[in-house]
Order: C-alpha cells, then sequence, then structure tokens
C-alpha cells in the first residue's frame, strides 16, 4: 500500500512563494514518476508538473518559470517551490504516483494566494 503525506501550504500575498513536500512509502521511490496536480474552483483536477524517475520535469505552461519539482530520493520526497504566486494559483495541490494501473494521491493541501 502507498501512502502519500503532504505538507507545506497556507496564505501568501501574491508574488509570494510556498514550498510543498510530499513524503512517499514503499521501497521503490526512486523508480517511481512523481505528479503534482492542483485543484481550483473552475478546474476539477489540473497538471501542474511532473518528475520522471530519472528526473526529466515538465511543467504546465501556467507555471513555467515559476515553479520548480524536486526529488529526495534518499527521504523519499518530493517538493514544489512555487515563486511569485498569484491569484489564480489559489488551489488545493496534490501530489500523485501512478502504480501498477492505479492511482495514489496525497491528502491535498490548501494554497491560497491574495492579491
Amino acid at each position: 500500500q502507498v501512502q502519500l503525506v503532504q505538507t507545506g501550504g497556507g496564505l501568501v500575498q501574491a508574488g509570494g512563494s510556498l514550498r510543498l513536500s510530499c513524503v512517499a512509502s514503499g521501497r521503490s521511490f526512486s523508480s517511481w514518476a512523481m505528479n503534482w496536480y492542483r485543484r481550483t474552483q473552475t478546474k476539477d483536477r489540473e497538471f501542474v508538473g511532473g518528475m520522471t524517475w530519472s528526473g526529466g520535469i515538465n511543467y504546465a505552461d501556467s507555471v513555467k518559470g515559476r515553479f520548480t519539482i524536486s526529488r529526495d530520493n534518499g527521504g523519499n520526497t518530493i517538493a514544489l517551490q512555487m515563486n511569485n504566486l498569484n491569484p489564480e494559483d489559489t488551489a488545493v495541490y496534490y501530489c500523485n504516483v501512478n502504480l501498477e494501473g492505479r492511482r495514489y494521491w496525497g491528502q491535498g493541501t490548501q494554497v491560497t494566494v491574495s492579491s
């Protein structure tokens, strides 16, 4: 059973920064592709970015240049550094991994950006 536990998030003013972390259970974390999604008032599950097991990264156009994904395989952790936040980034953020046909999600973390 895979568990994803998220920390971070909160309330920040526009232009500010926040960092989210996601710690995964499981012995094969280093071989997993990990993703970040978010749920806004208008989009149920929007892809934010993802990192392959080999370190390849892609981002949604809306966050390119502002968000950075990193991972620490020793700590089974993936992080999302969010800079220059704007109110449109307000959402519940989820980390995700897809394994053997199953989708696993973190519990979700609220990020609120005030104008």
